[in-house]
């Protein structure tokens, strides 16, 4: 008996090297494709995979999104790919880049009529609110992802996992939080109550696990307060709302907003008043 348990183990190590390892960069085009054609996207995105942060500030016209291979690193399966495209996705959709491609250029127009005593100052106030307003751009990619996700058959839950796999804080390593516990719970609050059937769906692995030995306490104190539950679900019917109309205004318009002519206007008073 012990020699034929010995020849299995032998047989299996034998085998181990036979087993392909999971490529994310072939099956970007095959989810990113699923993520199109599912949610009803045009037909023309692309994906291309690049060595840095994914620029997708042409993305409206050239119909080209960029996926970064340091997300990807973070994805071991269809659904943690489809969460890496469904935010990029989202963040064209909520007009992400538009928004920043026009504080930087009236952040540019602005120091030029600063004194240069004034430069400094007005830079560091700038910074700082661009960090606060890049995490909640961030988070309202994801909850846009997620509904992108979903229409595409893929484990929504997945877009938390692949948040806190990614580095977080150095406060959250200390407390014993899950990485980038505050995107995640945004992701997670906005599941619990727009798709709660996925919730209880579940996801098996054991970032998720450690996830909602995080996020349990969170949802059982709030469900004991009935004025904080009000406030949540009024918060998430709302985000839920604002998603479904950013959607259907990138499907009407191919991406077009107004921040973009916002932008067209403020970048040629810009150059006429170089001339």
């Amino acid at each position: 008996m012990k020699r034929i348990l010995m020849s299995i183990f032998f047989a299996f190590v034998i085998a181990l090297p036979t087993f392909a390892a999971y490529d994310t960069a072939e099956r970007v085009p095959v989810v990113g494709k699923q993520i199109v054609t599912k949610n009803g996207l045009p037909s023309t995105i692309t994906f291309k995979i690049v060595d840095t942060d994914a620029d997708n500030s042409a993305a409206t016209t050239s119909k080209v999104i960029e996926v970064s291979k340091q997300d990807l690193i973070y994805a071991g399966n269809d659904n943690e790919v489809a969460a890496v495209i469904a935010h990029e996705i989202g963040t064209v959709m909520n007009a992400q880049v538009s928004k920043e491609n026009f504080r930087n250029l009236a952040k540019a127009a602005l120091a030029n009529t600063l004194s240069e005593d004034n430069i400094i100052n007005t830079a560091a106030n700038s910074d700082f609110t661009n960090n606060k307003i890049s995490q909640s751009d961030a988070m309202d990619a994801d909850i846009t992802g997620v509904d992108l996700m979903i229409a595409a058959d893929y484990n929504p839950l997945a877009m938390v996992v692949w948040v806190t796999k990614m580095p977080g804080s150095f406060w959250e390593s200390i407390k014993g939080d899950p990485s980038n516990s505050k995107r995640a719970m945004n992701i997670y609050d906005y599941l619990l109550y727009n798709y709660p059937s996925k919730v209880k769906a579940g996801y098996a692995c054991n970032e998720y696990r450690f996830f909602l030995t995080y996020a349990d306490p969170i949802v059982e104190k709030r469900n004991s307060s009935e004025k904080k539950l009000e406030k949540f679900q009024k918060e998430q019917a709302k985000k839920k709302s604002e998603r479904a109309k950013q959607i259907a205004r990138y499907k009407a318009t191919g991406g077009v907003n107004g921040w973009d002519a916002t932008y067209t206007l403020l970048e040629n008073f810009a150059n006429s008043s170089e001339k």
